[in-house]
């Protein structure tokens, strides 16, 4: 490696941090002797992962930050007085092999500021894939970024060489995109989305009726959108998620909080810390949605836009709606267990397989992992009776949980009503 090289990797390494959509899973490369490296079975490449959730066993790279936008919240903005590079695809390719080789990487997540235009830029990209596939024989993991606007005919090359792909929505409505990103709009983000769904569909279909069929992004496509950036409201975000999931492709979104790069645009918010809350209670959101059959509207709807930073999204919609509580986990269904805080996915299972033999208890709750501390407001059992948790309110409930070690003096002075 050169002087000059080490110089770009720094800088692009550093402007490639603020995209977060990288995870890699879902795809298997064996390597078979016949070229370099290969994907660990089923469950991608990234073995750790960063305190911010970034994986840190893939080259993590931009292939230039020299940008012909001018969007208000990145960092690479050409109206930016920053330190500007550019890798060739020479210089890309031998970066990867070379690192795979000391064992510093597992695979490549490559992304860009769009140079000159979109299909320059999304072709230089294609090239640095083709090059490791067909030159190098790279079987390792590769995630491109879909560049916006490019054409479809380079989607679908890099398609072939790719394990995934991400084309980032950014911002959740077109008119908060407009304001940010002028040279941006949604038709350009979701024309590639839609296309690589259509195209992954299709390869799955093609792999059922023939023998031999190449591969098409095998890990599907993830999406990342901004928070904090404009005035968009958790319920706008969260619906746009519920709809992008319906693409059976899309296997992630990530919410990535706000950071302030640019504090010299007005348009943007003055936050002195990024919203690391909202964009955990947003990732907690999405994990019901995909996994425990809540929808959007279930959590966020326009009398409450926004979820509750106080507590979990799932303890939000319980404390909501009091109504459906306490169930009894002995007769309840499945799909209710579901929704009872402190009850996760393999508890719920354990739950139904295990009442089938004996009346359940506390004592067998806790052996299953539920936490009792979150769901004993919100069942019965054997020992917890009903007329007891009902006669607690919400906002009792909603203290209990939120001090766990149960409520101080302190906090029986400032809520006299509720003890």
């Amino acid at each position: 490696m050169t002087e000059s090289t080490l110089d770009k990797l720094k800088i692009l390494a550093e402007a490639a941090r603020y995209d977060v959509s990288c995870s890699s899973s879902g795809t298997v490369r064996d390597n078979k002797g016949k070229g370099v490296g290969n994907t660990v079975g089923g469950i991608g490449v990234c073995h750790s992962f960063a305190a911010d959730g970034r994986c840190i066993s893939l080259l993590k790279v931009m292939m230039s930050n020299v940008c012909l936008y001018d969007c208000a919240y990145c960092i690479s903005r050409r109206s930016n007085d920053i330190p500007r590079a550019t890798l060739t695809v020479r210089e890309l390719v031998d970066l990867t092999i070379e690192f795979y080789r000391r064992n510093y990487i597992e695979g490549l997540f490559l992304s860009s500021a769009i140079v000159k235009n979109p299909d320059f830029t999304m072709e230089r990209m294609v090239q640095v894939a083709k090059e490791l596939r067909e030159v190098h024989r790279f079987n390792g993991y590769i995630h491109l970024k879909g560049i916006p606007g490019a054409s479809l005919e380079l989607i679908n090359l890099a398609g072939r060489y790719a394990d995934r792909m991400s084309v980032n929505v950014e911002i959740p409505k077109e008119k908060s995109l407009q304001y940010l990103a002028p040279e941006k709009n949604h038709k350009n983000i979701y024309e590639p989305m839609k296309y690589i769904n259509t195209a992954v569909l299709e390869n799955r279909e093609d792999k059922r009726s023939l023998l031999h069929v190449p591969r098409f992004i095998p890990a599907g496509q993830s999406t990342q959108m901004i928070v904090g950036a404009s005035d968009d409201t958790d319920h706008d975000i969260l619906t746009l998620s519920s709809s992008l999931y319906r693409a059976k492709s899309m296997r992630r979104v990530y919410y990535s909080g706000y950071v302030s790069v640019n504090t010299y645009d007005s348009r943007l918010p003055a936050l002195k810390q990024p919203p690391l809350v909202r964009e955990n209670r947003l990732y907690q959101a999405d994990w019901l949605m995909r996994f425990y059959q809540f929808r959007a509207d279930e959590l966020v709807d326009q009398k409450n836009p926004n979820l509750d930073l106080d507590v979990d999204p799932k303890i939000g919609w319980a404390l909501r709606h009091p109504e459906f509580f306490p169930i009894d986990v002995n007769k309840a269904p499945y799909e209710m267990l579901l929704r009872v805080p402190g009850i996760g996915v393999k508890s719920a299972n354990l739950i139904v397989n295990a009442r089938r033999y004996r009346v359940l208890g506390s004592d067998h709750l806790k052996k299953i992992g539920v936490v009792l501390k979150r769901a004993q407001y919100f069942i019965v059992c054997r020992e917890l009776p009903s007329a007891v948790i009902g006669d607690l309110s919400p906002e009792y409930v909603k203290l209990r949980l939120m001090l766990p070690s149960g409520p101080s003096r302190r906090t029986i002075d400032q809520y006299p009503s509720l003890f």
